[in-house]
């Protein structure tokens, strides 16, 4: 039995968890499972909510044996990557070739946010975004990658070879190969100071445009959660990064996530401020206002601060103290253009306030447009509303949550928006298509490429066929 480890409610009787160390052993598993038909999907950090790295009773593939980081093209700033490397895996990695030899530092551009315990072959597979002010998703930052196909053959895909796989791929949420590992572009390590404000998302897309001017390079919005505030998900801290000449904190080349002597929140200010999300938001929201503008000026590297530490587990000690059922956090992911950003997060403000929606945490990002992949879910550059919602696991709580994300998504779309597809299968036939009007075409490639249905997920399996079907709609 296997289960994601965010939000706990994808449990999973899979027949056998294979972990293979090459593509010989990802071959071999797929041959596996096309002779005793089965369905194989991979898995890596398993924070995935959605269900695209399950299938029940099929083979699941732990890429966590794919866990070979190759020398840096010092030139070029590329290196390979094993699909299961783990992003802290990699910034340490690269930190050590860099201790290591000579010539220019190269770390990491962006990566997944929210958490660290994601593969880099996760991220890539859902085409996540980091915390970029101008950046476009992760697929942006891949130059190639190596993939075995459903039918065993291994497959060096890039913009030039293999193009159309290679779009299909990245953001094709497992369905069109195993990822065995991948070229990623980095960027020059270098020190990155945080200036820190209050704003609100009323003027927000006018404060990125002129923070991307000035250059700054990454940033985000965290509003204020407590829906009795007048600035419930509009007023909020906002946190930019930009290059600065000098080392971060006096540090002489180290890397560490906070160089010695500098504000951090520890583990348990990060727990405490959990607890007081869910039990006391304008406290929690409060201290954690004093602590980002206490941090104001503070200097970081441009890699490691983007680590972000997660309490694993930190939900069955709440639940054990408050002695309700147990619950979880659901993540939404709702797209507009920024213009409409305002007005989006008050009707949203309007909306969850009406119908008692715990929120627990939100932050505002901007991506820009995703001219990389098959499925593109950044059609043009977007602010991303991100909203953790607080969810019973009762038949209530589930309705609840699963109504609320229907209402924001609707929200969304009627603003020219639009939703990440796979933090939860809650959505409408009606909604997932209309967002993502290119599922069609990418359920004809996909059976067209593994017309035995190998890479089934359950995602794939119950939510989207069964509304590209109902839709009657052709990819061609």
């Amino acid at each position: 039995m296997v289960d994601d480890v965010h939000s706990a409610l994808n449990a999973t009787e899979v027949l056998e968890v294979l972990r293979p160390r090459d593509a010989e052993g990802v071959a071999a598993a797929l041959a596996r499972a096309r002779a005793e038909g089965l369905r194989l999907t991979a898995a890596g950090g398993r924070h995935a909510m959605g269900g695209q790295q399950f299938a029940s009773g099929g083979l699941l593939l732990d890429t966590s044996g794919l866990d070979a980081v190759g020398p840096v093209d010092r030139e070029r700033g590329l290196v390979e990557v094993g699909a299961g490397v783990q992003w802290p895996e990699l910034v340490a990695a690269l930190g050590a070739q860099q201790q290591r030899g000579d010539g220019p530092a190269w770390g990491i551009r962006q990566k997944q946010t929210g958490a660290d315990g994601f593969s880099v072959g996760g991220s890539a597979s859902v085409n996540a975004h980091g915390r970029g002010l101008a950046m476009a998703p992760l697929a942006a930052d891949v130059e190639s990658l190596r993939v075995v196909l459903p039918d065993g053959r291994l497959v060096d895909a890039s913009r030039t070879r293999e193009p159309q796989l290679f779009r299909a791929v990245l953001g094709g949420y497992g369905l069109f190969g195993v990822v065995v590992s991948l070229v990623l572009r980095l960027a020059p390590r270098q020190v990155m100071q945080r200036d820190v404000e209050l704003s609100s998302t009323t003027e927000l897309a006018r404060r990125v445009d002129e923070r991307i001017a000035a250059g700054y390079l990454y940033g985000d919005l965290q509003p204020d959660i407590d829906p009795a505030s007048p600035g419930f998900l509009r007023d909020g801290v906002f946190s930019c990064y930009r290059p600065v000449d000098g080392p971060a904190g006096g540090s002489a080349g180290g890397f560490e996530t906070v160089p010695e002597g500098q504000q951090r929140l520890s583990r348990e200010d990060w727990s405490e401020l959990i607890a007081l999300a869910h039990a006391d938001k304008a406290r929690g929201y409060a201290q954690y206002v004093r602590h980002y503008l206490a941090t104001s000026g503070q200097r970081y590297w441009s890699d490691t601060h983007q680590l972000a530490d997660y309490v694993d587990g930190y939900h069955l000690r709440l639940d054990a103290l408050r002695g309700g059922p147990r619950a979880s956090e659901v993540i939404g992911e709702l797209y507009v253009p920024p213009e409409r950003l305002a007005d989006f997060c008050a009707a949203v403000a309007d909306d969850v306030r009406a119908h008692g929606v715990d929120v627990v945490y939100a932050t505002v990002r901007f991506v820009e447009q995703d001219v990389d992949t098959a499925l593109p879910w950044a059609r043009h550059r977007s602010a991303c509303l991100v909203l953790n919602i607080h969810t019973e696991h009762t038949p209530d709580g589930l309705t609840s949550s699963e109504a609320a994300f229907q209402r924001l998504i609707d929200l969304a779309l009627e603003r020219g928006g639009s939703y990440f597809l796979t933090y939860h299968r809650w959505a409408r036939p009606d909604q997932l298509l209309r967002a993502h009007p290119g599922l069609p075409a990418l359920v004809e490639r996909q059976r067209a490429l593994d017309p035995d249905g190998v890479l089934h997920s359950d995602w794939y399996r119950e939510h989207v066929l069964p509304a590209v079907a109902a839709a009657g709609v052709s990819g061609g």
